[in-house]
Order: structure tokens, then sequence, then C-alpha cells
């Protein structure tokens, strides 16, 4: 029986980081132990603090520094550890290569299936270009969830196909089936996937619909934004903006933040997919 213990250590805290004994987010305490630690690592803007943290904590144990961030290709995904219970990840890596995404780079371009792990907020990088066998054995394990459903780490509308539709309109407690709408390319195979949800009854009315939109990069300005705001509710996808971070700092322009807060707050973004679309 293994019986180590093991510190993991985060910079920041979100909704996704574990919150067990063994779980910090921060520097050590006087009741901290551990045969190990490791400073995991999402965000680049987020290195110079883990670094901080890494070297604060060498005192209690030795220390392994590493995550997204460093862009290292992932190991197996192992439940509760540098995610909150519930979060599942079962897959990793995208065939696309998109230049905002450094998915495709940290995985070197490949797409692994893993193995199956409960939860029920799937996270992975992109589950529709999984096998069929893949995808459906996912849906049997989201099935049995006692918990609504979430695909928070979105799912690609270019790869949405009559048969994702029906898994997702057979699942008897979905949550949000969150898609992405990030550069124009994005549009039409938004609107088929919108298409293929009505189809099987999940309409716009269902409010569980969900589009991420990228906003903010170089060359975006706020019309044009808006206006890809709206053509997804106009589509029966309730939007959530997402504004682009300087990788380096973290820190995104503050004209850009006061509009991306009038999209993203749940309450404003539900009125206005009601008013113009919904």
């Amino acid at each position: 029986m293994n019986t180590e213990r093991l510190i993991r250590v985060f910079p920041r805290r979100t909704a996704a980081t574990p919150t067990d004994e063994l779980a910090y987010t921060g520097l050590p305490d006087l009741f901290s132990e551990a045969d190990r630690v490791h400073v995991s690592v999402t965000f680049t803007w987020d290195i110079p603090e883990a670094e901080r943290l890494a070297k604060a904590w060498e005192r209690i144990a030795p220390v392994e520094i590493g995550g997204p961030a460093f862009n290292q290709p992932s190991g197996e995904f192992e439940p509760g550890r540098y995610l909150a219970p519930g979060y599942t990840i079962t897959s990793r890596g995208c065939p696309n290569k998109c230049w905002f995404c450094a998915v495709w780079k940290r995985e070197k371009g490949q797409l692994r299936e893993l193995p199956i792990r409960d939860g029920w907020n799937v996270l992975d990088d992109n589950l529709l270009a999984c096998s069929e066998s893949h995808v459906r054995e996912v849906f049997a394990m989201l099935g049995r969830q006692r918990k609504a459903v979430e695909f928070t780490g979105g799912l690609e509308a270019a790869k949405m196909q009559p048969w994702h539709a029906e898994l997702l309109a057979g699942l008897p407690r979905l949550a949000a089936a969150w898609f992405a709408y990030d550069e124009e390319r994005d549009w039409e195979p938004l609107l088929q996937a919108g298409k293929l949800l009505d189809d099987v009854g999940l309409t716009a009315e269902s409010r569980k619909r969900r589009c991420y939109v990228l906003i903010g990069f170089r060359g975006d300005t706020l019309a044009r934004a808006e206006r890809r705001l709206i053509n997804t509710v106009e589509a029966g996808f309730a939007p959530m903006a997402m504004l682009m971070r300087d990788p380096k700092t973290g820190l995104q322009d503050k004209s850009w933040k006061r509009f991306q807060e009038t999209w993203a707050r749940p309450s404003m973004v539900w009125s206005r997919f009601e008013r113009v679309g919904g």
C-alpha cells in the first residue's frame, strides 16, 4: 500500500482546484509535512509565482514543478490529484493546430485516448475527435453520474455528427454542452451543430447550448466581437466572451475587459439571449 504523502501546490485557487488537506495554494504552514511536493502550473503568467512557491516548499520536501504552462506532455489522468472531484479527462491532445492554442504543441500533434475515469465535468481538449467507441464509452460513464453533466472543455462543432447529438440528448442530466466560436471558419459548423441539436430536441430554449467566443485578439475590434456574439445568440447558443490575455503577464486590456464582462456574467448573458434569440 502506497502511503506516500504528496502535497500539491497551486499558484491560484479556481473552481477546479482540489480542496483536500494536501492541496495548497500558497506557502507552507507550521503543519506542512510531505514526502514530495508537486507545484502544478496551468497558466504561463503564473510561472514566476510558481517558482517562488517551489523555492519556499524546498524546506519541506523535494519539489517538482510542472504542468500545462511548461508545454509538457500530460500523463494519465488521476482523479482528484490536480483537479477537484467531478472533473474528468478521457483524452489528451487535438488534431487541429489553432494559432491561439498550445495543446497541439504540448501534445506534439497527437490525440491519445485515456482510461475513462468517472466524473461529470469533461475537460478533454477535443472529445469529438476521438474514436466512436471511446466517445460512446464516455457517454455511458456520464449517464451513470448523479450530478448534471457539463462539457466545459468544449466540443468542436465541425466534428459534430448526428450520433453525437443523439448521445447528448440521451443524457439523463445535462447541464450544458459548450462549443467554441474562435475564428470565422467556426461559424458555419456552429450553425450546423445547432441544427443537429434541434433535430434531437436540444433546442435553444433548453438553455443547455453554450458557446465560448474568443475576443480581443490582434486585429479584432469591439464591433466585430459584438457581431460574433450576437451571431452566436441568433444561432441558438448562449455565448460566453473569452478575452485573450497577455501570455506573459496574464493582463487584459481594460476597455476590452469592460466589454467582455457584459457578455460573461450569467444573468446578463441570459437576458441578452432571451431578448435577441432565445
